[in-house]
């Protein structure tokens, strides 16, 4: 009987273990590495430095996920940039407004028109379309021409 606990607590142990060393934070291949400030492409430094010329770079990563490769940069005054692997922006979010120069003429235009109270706060680049989201929470969809074409109350 003994013999037989012993083996069943072995073999729960044993599992825990495996379990344990399955199971991983690494997403599918996923691989980060933190770029020292040479490192960082100069498409992505000047980007900042452009629009975000009051910020600096305070952390910057290169992600490799499933051989698709993103940077993520993080600003000093939180914000946080996503670009693809040829450095084009793909993603901004932030806690206060997004500075203008950013964000796409028409979607901009729109916003300042229907929600003159609001800031945009965040902004991404989808296969076909993009995304906006507003101070007060409110998501806006718009073509990836600008057209808009719908308010995400999710």
């Amino acid at each position: 009987m003994i013999t037989k606990m012993k083996t069943t607590v072995a073999s729960i142990f044993i599992a825990l273990i495996c379990f344990s060393s399955c199971s991983s934070d690494d997403d599918n291949n996923s691989n980060d590495v933190l770029l020292e400030e040479d490192e960082i492409p100069t498409e992505i430094t000047s980007y900042v430095s452009t629009h975000f010329e009051t910020n600096s770079i305070f952390r910057a990563e290169k992600e490799t996920e499933n051989n698709k490769v993103n940077y993520n940069i993080y600003l000093e005054t939180s914000y946080e940039l996503e670009f693809n692997s040829d450095f084009e922006i793909i993603e901004i979010d932030g806690i206060t407004q997004l500075p203008d120069s950013v964000i796409p003429e028409l979607i901009l235009d729109y916003v300042t028109e229907n929600y003159p109270d609001n800031v945009i706060t965040d902004w991404e680049l989808e296969t076909n379309y993009q995304q906006v989201e507003l101070n007060n929470g409110y998501e806006l969809e718009f073509g990836l021409n600008g057209d808009f074409i719908r308010l995400d109350l999710d």
